[in-house]
């Protein structure tokens, strides 16, 4: 899944959970029920086994997402004050939704292979539900939306 949608739900479970102690982890977790919604993303590991590394056109799809994603996260945050408090907790959890995902991108652009790296990406692959791009990124807008409306 791209990190928007992660990023949407986390910072939602934060803006209606505001206590660290528990959304934190929640939305570190939903990291991983989102992954089990269909979805499509570029294929980096498929790209990197093919070509070596990553193309540019999916290097500027994970730029943009990022680009958003950090977009969403303030802006959740920036609702939140002048509670700062609340504000780091819903940035924390953003974070949170996505570090599963942080954690593969040494692997990716920087070929870093450790035994540790290699496992996670293997582990994460396995519980993708990938789907077509028209029906996987429809099922992201839809998510994103509804974390919009949730926490809104």
């Amino acid at each position: 899944m791209l990190e928007s949608p992660h990023v949407a739900v986390g910072a939602a479970i934060a803006t209606k959970i505001p206590n660290p102690l528990i959304s934190i982890p929640l939305a570190f977790m939903s990291h991983f029920v989102l992954e089990r919604v269909p979805h499509w993303n570029p294929h980096l590991n498929t790209e990197l086994k093919k070509h070596g590394k990553i193309t540019k056109k999916s290097t500027y799809i994970v730029v943009a997402d990022a680009t958003v994603a950090l977009a969403i996260g303030f802006f959740f945050a920036s609702r939140a004050m002048p509670d700062g408090s609340h504000a780091l907790t819903i940035l924390a959890t953003s974070m949170a939704s996505v570090l599963p995902d942080v954690i593969e991108g040494p692997y990716f652009f920087f070929k870093a292979k450790s035994d540790f790296i290699k496992k996670w990406v293997k582990f994460q692959k396995s519980i993708q539900f990938d789907s077509r791009p028209l029906p996987g990124l429809l099922t992201q807008a839809v998510t994103v939306a509804i974390a919009f409306f949730w926490a809104i």
